[in-house]
């Protein structure tokens, strides 16, 4: 039988309250010994989604704060199994104590991710919901929390569940048709089952389409502000992180080190790299590797003075490369050649850092840029490696199905590919998968959740 456990669920720092959770086939038994409500009701006679003001009280005696115990009875709770919740105030030495407290009295310790690998193992959730809790844990935009909450609640794991019904059916037929050619089954008609597969494939290539944006939200862009001394980087730098970050003043050249910092904008986190003088650090062709290697450059121009050799070698370096051009300082007069610039740009933008005028323009050509219209969180996407593997491998399977169907295999070729397709979406949401897969999704949860 599986032990009860217990952890600190809250963030280890001060706050108004710090909860210690246990789950378990003992949790009332253990948050009995613990807890001492002033209606006197002990906890194993409490209902369902009720909660009991009381106190904490060490196996001495010693009282440690007044708590507040919230019931969760099995199989209505996130675990499964009998939860409760004990919330004290938030100071770190109470919740400690609190959370000894309860080790004390028979609870073992929470292991990173317990509660959601009981939560999975229990048939509260699938895998992919599973890994879709760490994503509204760790996001840090509004669209990074739509494509988690939407695999949260098993938007994704219903996409996955429809290819493989498509593909159930082709399966189940091949194998009938097959396995039992004296009974009166229709026989397989190859336009049909090509069909089918091909509609597996477009559904997986969608899926796998979104995984490099769905990452761009989770993880943000790494993003090079590159221009030459005194063209405005660093002040732009301050206008995007809202604090002065980088050192500025009048004299060329004064940032002397590549100072980073993430921000968000158009919906998207970058992180964002001011670059020192190329020629004063890392030489020139690490400069141009560190630009090359950019997911996405904002190149600034000073618009105030004529375009330089430094200008110019900028703009060469950037073929091929996601950047936007920010023609800065507009509220001096204009020297620069502009349609110069735009002839090299997808996207120019007229900017000055110094006041912010011009940002709301950044935004849209940064929206454009990266088609963040086109992204719908919502619909359920791929949002973790394992799941892309997966996915990818289905894909292949089917791609090589496709093939052998194609060239005149026998159709035994042909559900063999079907079939491993299947598994590896049968992997992706957790029905078949090993347990080591299962240790190493769980072992990049906190501990408490």
């Amino acid at each position: 039988m599986e032990k009860t456990i217990a952890a600190i669920s809250t963030a280890p720092a001060p706050g108004g309250i710090g909860i210690v959770r246990i789950s378990g086939k003992d949790a009332f038994a253990v948050a009995d010994q613990v807890f001492r409500g002033v209606s006197r009701k002990p906890i194993a006679q409490m209902k369902g989604y009720t909660a009991q003001l009381g106190g904490a009280y060490t196996q001495g005696g010693e009282k440690l704060d007044d708590v507040v115990a919230l019931v969760f009875r099995g199989p209505k709770s996130y675990t499964g199994e009998d939860v409760v919740e004990l919330s004290c105030h938030g100071g770190l030495y109470v919740t400690k104590r609190l959370l000894q407290t309860v080790l004390d009295a028979g609870a073992s310790p929470a292991g990173p991710g317990e509660f959601t690998r009981r939560a999975f193992l229990n048939g509260k959730l699938d895998l992919a919901q599973a890994e879709a809790v760490m994503g509204i844990i760790g996001a840090s935009g509004e669209q990074a929390m739509k494509a988690a909450e939407a695999g949260s609640s098993g938007v994704l794991s219903r996409k996955i569940q429809q290819v493989k019904e498509g593909l159930l059916t082709q399966a189940s037929h091949l194998a009938a048709w097959a396995d039992f050619p004296e009974e009166d089954v229709p026989e397989v008609e190859e336009q049909e089952l090509l069909s089918g597969i091909r509609q597996g494939e477009q559904a997986l290539v969608a899926l796998l389409q979104g995984f490099d944006r769905g990452k761009m939200y989770r993880e943000g862009l790494a993003t090079v502000i590159a221009g030459r001394p005194n063209a405005g980087k660093s002040t732009l730098m301050n206008l995007l992180s809202g604090c002065e970050r980088s050192i500025v003043t009048q004299y060329a050249g004064t940032t002397r080190d590549v100072v980073e910092e993430t921000v968000m904008l158009a919906g998207v986190p970058l992180r964002l790299a001011d670059t020192e003088d190329p020629v004063e650090s890392i030489g020139v062709q690490a400069a141009r590797k560190r630009l090359e290697t950019a997911q996405l450059v904002l190149a600034v121009f000073d618009s105030s003075q004529s375009l330089t050799k430094e200008d110019r070698e900028l703009m060469d370096t950037l073929q091929g490369v996601p950047s936007i051009a920010i023609v800065n300082k507009t509220d001096l007069p204009t020297e620069i050649d502009v349609g110069e610039i735009q002839s090299h740009f997808e996207k120019t933008v007229f900017l000055s850092a110094a006041s912010g005028e011009g940002l709301p323009e950044l935004e849209q050509a940064l929206s454009d840029i990266l088609d963040t219209k086109e992204f719908h969180p919502e619909e359920g996407v791929l949002f973790t490696p394992r799941q892309r593997a997966d996915a990818q491998r289905a894909l292949e399977s089917l791609q090589e199905g496709e093939t052998a169907l194609l060239s005149g295999v026998t159709w035994d070729a042909v559900t063999v590919c079907v079939e491993d397709a299947l598994n590896a979406l049968a992997a992706l949401t957790g029905e078949h998968v090993s347990e080591e897969i299962v240790d190493q999704v769980f072992e990049e949860f906190c501990v408490g959740k």
